[in-house]
């Protein structure tokens, strides 16, 4: 996972290139270039790769609209778009759904395969995994996968779906012991996973 990435030289911070293309929309291209592979490394996860650009575009497009309304004491930009573009994917969540039964079902990971060769043994071996992401609901889900393929902090997913801090931790032990169950993990012998704030 990349994380944010550093502000070139010279570069102001996010929340001062919303604040400027308020008057200079051209400034916004900004964050695109900052955080757009990112955002579309997520969605091609969730979604597949036919999705990742649409949904990757409308979540920008939904940003630049939306920017008047961005919390300008937040200087990193990066959990706001991630939000948008969950709100996006929940729209999509259907087909993530049936595409994590598929994999599931088939063994087979056309993600995955579009990206890494000789990908038959990494895919079977996820199949499972894919099976008990389709069966965790989709907040749960949502909250694991921006941790895990997002590599967003506690606080960031927090900010991304407007929920509080508390309930991405619950939310993600509740999916981390659901995972670990459907994996064959016998639950009574599950430890608590510790908090990485």
């Amino acid at each position: 996972m990349t994380g944010p990435p550093a502000p070139e030289a010279g570069v102001h911070d996010d929340a001062e290139v919303v604040a400027q293309s308020l008057e200079e929309p051209e400034l916004f291209a900004r964050l695109y270039d900052r955080h757009a592979p990112d955002i579309h490394r997520y969605v091609t996860r969730r979604l597949g790769d036919g999705a990742a650009d649409d949904i990757t575009a409308d979540t920008f497009l939904t940003a630049f609209r939306i920017r008047g309304r961005y919390d300008l004491t937040r200087t990193n930009a990066r959990p706001w778009l991630y939000g948008i573009a969950g709100n996006l994917i929940g729209k999509q969540r259907r087909a993530e759904v049936r595409a994590l039964k598929a994999l599931a079902r088939t063994r087979h990971d056309p993600v995955a395969a579009s990206w890494v060769e000789e990908t038959d043994s990494r895919v079977a071996a996820q199949a499972p995994l894919a099976g008990a992401l389709a069966a965790l609901p989709a907040g749960d889900r949502h909250v694991l996968l921006l941790i895990a393929w997002a590599d967003l902090s506690y606080q960031e997913v927090a900010e991304a779906l407007d929920i509080p801090v508390g309930t991405v931790r619950s939310r993600l032990n509740r999916a981390r012991r659901k995972v670990r169950t459907a994996l064959g993990a016998d639950p009574a012998f599950l430890p608590d996973t510790p908090e990485v704030v």
